[in-house]
């Protein structure tokens, strides 16, 4: 309704400017005419015409200008409406003396000309010094409000994570979403959904169970958060692989890639893109053995060496123990000698505790 006003409204004044417009043709050019109300008619005409396609062109304009004003934070408005008043309280008070010279009538149109054009420009440059300054201006209305510190950079907002397959496959994201350790909002692009159910329809039984899997664990986490979890429709025809994709939508919205595929998170930084790895987090909150602390360990298998035994901590950490071949299946006391850690994983190397001792 708002468009087809705007639109109309246009119409109906340009028309009338061409219905009047004869009256500025001179009066020779005005004798020859023999019916003068034909002559406004056409010129109405045309002029509608022309305000159509003007106000059409407003019209789009406006609701542009409209759309943009939407989506702009309600901080960087309520500065620049600051700006915009104090740059014309600034423009009235500058060039009222104008209106007190005395100025010859021939010239009398430099005064209103002056003060528009003083007024947009002052108007202008308080809007660009409020979006400059825009943090001082939030403070000085309200110092301890979120959106204050939010811009003065106080506190930042939490980024948007993108999930990929292998974390929503995983199991743990379910986890970190109870646990309140996982903030901000969560994106399942369309790309991964459709990669985990190819998984879930692979014709490998084990395979089929994952996907199949990642689909419960995603659905849940739908249902539990429905407002921190989106699905996005994006998709990239001139990209084939999905870890690509990820990467370059991760780039696009500025977002983290939340993942726990080791080769994908090195790729996604060496692109500048964030990256948590769920690894890294579960590594992070291990217990750290330092070399000469002690572990009673189950021994249940012999390493790649023969003289070696394998053994796991509770929390899945594979110890290997040197001369530890002859306990399998049985429990001993080792010393931890030395450990590695990666994001792909942690491995512990000890020895026998009497060995060590002797």
């Amino acid at each position: 309704m708002l468009d087809a006003i705007i639109i109309f409204s246009f119409i109906l004044a340009v028309a009338g400017v061409g219905f009047y417009s004869i009256e500025l043709l001179p009066d020779a050019a005005l004798d020859r005419v023999t019916n003068i109300e034909a002559l406004r008619l056409v010129f109405a005409a045309f002029a509608a015409i022309l305000g159509g396609a003007v106000g059409l062109r407003f019209q789009t304009a406006y609701r542009r200008l409209e759309s943009q004003v939407r989506e702009m934070p309600f901080e960087i408005i309520l500065t620049r409406a600051i700006g915009l008043v104090i740059g014309l309280l600034i423009a009235n008070l500058m060039l009222a003396p104008l209106f007190l010279l005395p100025i010859p009538a021939d010239f009398s149109f430099i005064k209103p000309l002056v003060a528009v054009v003083g007024s947009i420009v002052l108007a202008y440059t308080g809007m660009n010094l409020a979006d400059t300054h825009g943090r001082g201006l939030l403070r000085l209305i309200n110092p301890n409000t979120v959106e204050t510190l939010l811009v003065e950079g106080t506190l930042k907002p939490a980024s948007t994570k993108v999930l990929d397959t292998s974390c929503i496959i995983d199991g743990r994201i379910e986890t970190l979403l109870e646990t309140g350790f996982l903030e901000g909002q969560l994106l399942v692009p369309q790309f991964v959904l459709q990669e985990l159910q190819q998984v879930a329809d692979a014709s490998k039984d084990q395979k089929r169970v994952r996907g199949r899997r990642g689909l419960e664990i995603l659905n849940r986490i739908k249902t539990v958060y429905p407002d921190r979890i989106l699905i996005n429709s994006i998709d990239y025809d001139d990209i084939t692989t999905v870890d690509a994709k990820l990467v370059r939508f991760a780039q696009e919205i500025n977002g983290t890639l939340l993942t726990n595929d080791y080769n994908l998170s090195k790729v996604a930084s060496v692109q500048k893109v964030p990256v948590l790895n769920v690894n890294d987090l579960v590594n992070a909150v291990r217990p750290t053995y330092l070399p000469g602390d002690n572990i009673d360990l189950k021994i249940l298998k012999e390493g790649k060496e023969p003289s070696q035994g394998i053994g796991y901590l509770d929390d899945g950490t594979m110890v290997v123990v040197e001369e530890g071949s002859n306990y399998v299946g049985g429990e001993l006391r080792v010393v931890v000698t030395s450990a590695l850690q990666t994001s792909a994983g942690r491995m512990i190397f000890a020895k026998p505790q009497a060995s060590a001792l002797a």
